[in-house]
């Protein structure tokens, strides 16, 4: 019997190395996504109260005949434009810009689309002074309720409050290579062992991968990517997420309004749900 021949077929890849392709800094950004399946886009700017945030895009557009709104984190695709998004790190701002996009698509009906790629959101002491913690938590609380349908996106890396401030949708998709976690590796590293170089420790018990996410049922559904990664045809990967994201929008936009919020309830208040089983023995 011939022996198996595995000299091409690719090593199953570790959490750490989705960690490394989620944060490559050639995968599409948020603004790609947009431009690619979107037309007329229309990029609004501000929060009304203080200023405006480079590191969360949004506005109106048209995506497949049909009038959405679209938020999302933004990264840059080099050194200077990370400089001016703050490497999509969100500061307060962003977020209230958020939510007066998000009360936008809801005063016209419009759904809601969310790209979500992020390491958090931005932890200096401005942010804080402004009111971060208190942005984060009113997007969320804005998004549960919220009387319009939503879709989102994890297209590269989902870090903390700073993704889940943007995500609370009636779906959330991710991409195969991007991660969604509570916390960073290096992070989880520091806190649990004094070391972030055991990252890629951190990362095989954080569960951050879209697959054990979608074993968790916290995400409902896995878009392929090209081989390699987004990163390697970034028009492929654009042309996976637009047409599940049409699915998905096509399905929820049948629900009645009613239903689409009993049903979005019914899914978050699932997450972290778990029965202990126990054995016993005859005496």
């Amino acid at each position: 019997m011939d022996q198996l021949d595995t000299h091409h077929v690719p090593p199953e890849l570790t959490p750490w190395d989705r960690v490394q392709r989620a944060r490559h800094p050639q995968r599409p950004h948020t603004l790609d996504y947009v431009s690619a399946l979107c037309e007329d886009f229309v990029e609004l700017h501000g929060d009304r109260r203080f200023g405006d945030d480079a590191a969360i895009v949004g506005g109106m557009a048209t995506f497949r005949g049909r009038s959405v709104v679209v938020i999302g984190h933004q990264k840059g695709s080099d050194t200077r434009e990370n400089m001016r998004r703050n490497f999509g790190m969100p500061l307060p701002e962003g977020y209230r810009k958020a939510q007066r996009l998000m009360r936008h698509a809801e005063k016209f009906a419009l759904p809601l689309l969310c790209f979500v790629d992020t390491p958090g959101a931005n932890p200096n002491k401005e942010s804080e002074e402004r009111g971060q913690a208190n942005a984060i938590a009113e997007s969320i609380q804005v998004m549960t309720t919220l009387r319009t349908p939503v879709v989102a996106t994890v297209i590269g890396e989902g870090g903390s409050g700073g993704a889940l401030a943007i995500s609370v949708g009636d779906r959330i998709l991710m991409q195969e290579n991007a991660i969604y976690s509570v916390a960073s590796p290096e992070a989880a590293a520091a806190i649990l062992w004094h070391d972030a170089a055991r990252a890629p420790d951190a990362s095989r018990a954080l569960k951050l991968t879209a697959q054990d996410l979608f074993q968790l049922a916290i995400v409902d559904e896995v878009i392929a990517e090209p081989p390699g990664g987004a990163h390697g045809d970034p028009q492929a990967a654009i042309t996976m997420v637009g047409k599940r994201i049409a699915a998905h929008l096509e399905q929820i936009c049948a629900l009645d309004l009613t239903d689409l919020l009993q049903q979005r309830y019914a899914k978050y208040r699932r997450i972290g749900r778990f029965e202990e089983q126990q054995s016993f023995q005859r005496a």
